[in-house]
């Protein structure tokens, strides 16, 4: 299997499955000298975790990470960091009814026709559980840069939009309610229709926005290596993700270019910002904003027509430990790969001046 590495300068690359024993990653790259707060990583491994709030999986899970090289005396060395992040709360019998069946809309019967084997348990290595070892690379790139400001919120959850510009919304509240929305009216909505959703044994899907704040003008590469192509491939890796815009988005399609035009001040920046801080595939230092659309889990407590490995349409109904929707747990994920893709260009602009 190929595929399991992110990063040109600021490399992560992931093992392990959802069942296995652990899951982990190594990152090459990193600089000497970087002062690194362990606590704050397992902050972010704590946002991210199963089992945190009643709207999200009850798998029990710690998350917590052991660092087996790179770092030493409370900073990096500048050699590959080396971490596991043991599992400790499998239930594997909650999978044994899809040893021979394929979950519609899971990755199973891909898996199965490509490699020749799946491992079942949990989905294996297709498992969003991977994404532990992102937030870890996440948590590192953000102490790299310290005067940036990566925030991710829930902006939608099935029909319900948070409406307000994120201008208007005070991010330090982001982490008071499980749903992770800054706007605590709208948390409330959000999370009792995400527990209706779950009471019927179905699940439902939303939208996480990320704003970037204090990026410095230059970050990017023209033509094939555009700073917004990065993100939107770093956000498409991302378990569940359907869709990516920034800045104006597809709703820049509708304007006109004079309405479109972001206007100069004399300063460099601009009096307006569709362009989302991106401008020619290079950061302008502007904030840059996106938006990231999460299906719903495919997994739900209901009946439905599967297959299985010998071609016969069969009727299953999901089993095991499943969140009625993942864009709660997503947000730390999101600003993971945002930190894992603005450390990489920082690192490679250091190499060409």
């Amino acid at each position: 299997m190929a595929g399991n590495s992110y990063g040109t300068l600021f490399r992560l690359t992931t093992f392990g499955e959802s069942h296995g024993e652990a899951l982990g990653g190594i990152i090459d790259g990193c600089p000497s000298g970087i002062i690194i707060d362990l606590e704050a990583i397992q902050l972010e491994m704590s946002r991210r975790k199963p089992g945190q709030s009643a709207i999200v999986t009850q798998r029990k899970e710690p998350d917590d990470v052991q660092f087996l090289s790179g770092i030493f005396e409370g900073k990096t060395t500048g050699t590959p960091i080396g971490f596991i992040i043991p599992n400790t709360n499998q239930k594997s019998d909650d999978y044994s009814h899809i040893k021979d069946n394929f979950r519609p809309s899971h990755a199973d019967y891909v898996y199965e026709q490509k490699y020749g084997i799946r491992d079942y348990r949990g989905g294996g290595r297709s498992s969003a559980r991977e994404t532990a070892s992102r937030v870890v690379a996440g948590a590192i790139a953000k102490q790299m840069l310290p005067k940036i400001k990566i925030n991710a919120y829930v902006s939608s959850v099935g029909p319900l939009f948070l409406e307000k510009p994120y201008q208007d919304l005070d991010f330090s509240k982001i982490e008071d309610n499980p749903v992770r929305c800054p706007d605590p009216e709208m948390a409330i909505v959000m999370e009792d229709y995400i527990r209706d959703i779950r009471k019927q044994g179905d699940t439902v899907g939303g939208t996480v926005t990320c704003v970037i704040q204090n990026v410095p003008v230059g970050l990017g590469e023209p033509v094939f290596d555009k700073l917004h192509a990065e993100l939107g491939k770093a956000m498409l890796s991302i378990n569940a993700v359907k869709g990516f815009e920034y800045g104006s988005g597809f709703c820049g399609a509708k304007m006109k270019g004079s309405e479109h035009n972001d206007l100069y001040n004399t300063d460099g920046t601009t009096k307006t910002n569709l362009s989302g801080g991106i401008q020619g595939g290079i950061s302008n230092g502007m904030d840059i904003y996106f938006r990231v659309a999460f299906k719903p889990v495919a997994t739900i407590m209901q009946k439905q027509e599967s297959l299985d490995n010998k071609g016969n349409i069969t009727e299953m109904t999901g089993k095991g430990r499943h969140d009625p929707c993942v864009v709660p747990r997503a947000v730390p994920i999101v600003e993971a790969m945002a930190a894992i893709v603005l450390a990489d260009f920082h690192l490679i602009n250091k190499t060409l001046k």
